[in-house]
């Protein structure tokens, strides 16, 4: 299944855009990789360039910084061990690259369990050997696990900040995971009963458009009213997390299971009334 996911601009929750499921009996299949340019098509269609589309590893691949570059838009990749850059001139592994630069501005932050994460980050000008010409940059970050973290980016600034800047960017991603989870756990997506690809794609469409309701009613949370009762349902032990989609999705659960008549009064006719209006 292919996702596309962007972040609200005030409280950086994921808001899906794009989603497809794909199955290689599909005679319209072609390859995955094909799947995924239609789906980075599409965004680029609808989506500025100065938008910025961040990807985790499995998006380490030619095709896909060849497309990126192409059409000009801006991309932060998290780069896999063995990928081959270009520094100086030289082909070079890319982990061996960054194991010679021990961090020049520091970046602290809370992760999820609460733990202090301390890094250092530096930035390095590299090319790639799929594409000489473009200018690349290689962040790296240090503090996050025995192995660097390792991000190819072309963005580009004279703000030293840059390195920092194009980190948060991508630990904001992290939080679209939560978004997968919350599809999957509360609605049981992957339990799925039907058999036909069309009744998925129908089944993940429906799910999509609600869970797309949830994420915009969340968008501006602190300051609406409905958002802050619906948590009160909820009836949680402790403060609800950032991420209150759970939350969200239980208080109107519990909402919806009180209304007897259900949605289909609302979906009657109104009676036409005998006396004549003046």
């Amino acid at each position: 299944m292919t996702h596309y996911t962007t972040m609200s601009s005030n409280l950086k929750r994921g808001i899906l855009r794009f989603s497809e499921a794909i199955s290689d009996a599909d005679p319209c299949f072609v390859s995955e990789d094909d799947e995924v340019l239609k789906a980075l098509k599409f965004i680029g269609k609808h989506f500025s360039n100065k938008c910025i589309r961040a990807f985790d590893r499995g998006y380490d691949a030619n095709i896909y910084y060849e497309h990126l570059i192409k059409h000009g838009e801006k991309f932060i990749i998290r780069a896999k061990k063995n990928r081959d850059v270009l520094y100086k001139g030289k082909k070079v592994n890319i982990l061996e690259l960054a194991g010679r630069y021990k961090g020049k501005y520091s970046l602290s932050f809370r992760k999820k369990n609460g733990v202090q994460a301390d890094c250092k980050v530096s930035i390095v000008p590299i090319g790639l050997p799929c594409k000489p010409d473009a200018k690349l940059n290689l962040v790296v970050c240090n503090g996050l696990g025995k192995v660097p973290m390792m991000l190819v980016t072309n963005m580009k600034s004279d703000d030293n900040r840059l390195a920092l800047t194009v980190v948060k960017v991508y630990l904001m991603r992290w939080r679209i995971e939560e978004f997968y989870a919350f599809k999957k756990q509360q609605f049981g997506l992957e339990d799925l009963r039907v058999r036909s690809l069309n009744s998925i794609r129908n089944l993940d469409m429906l799910l999509s458009i609600a869970i797309g309701y949830i994420g915009y009613m969340s968008a501006k949370g602190d300051e609406r009213k409905i958002v802050m009762e619906l948590i009160h349902i909820s009836k949680r032990i402790f403060e609800p997390p950032k991420f209150f989609f759970f939350a969200l999705a239980d208080a109107m659960f519990a909402v919806f299971s009180r209304a007897k008549p259900g949605f289909s009064h609302l979906l009657r006719k109104k009676p036409k009334y005998p006396q004549l209006s003046l």
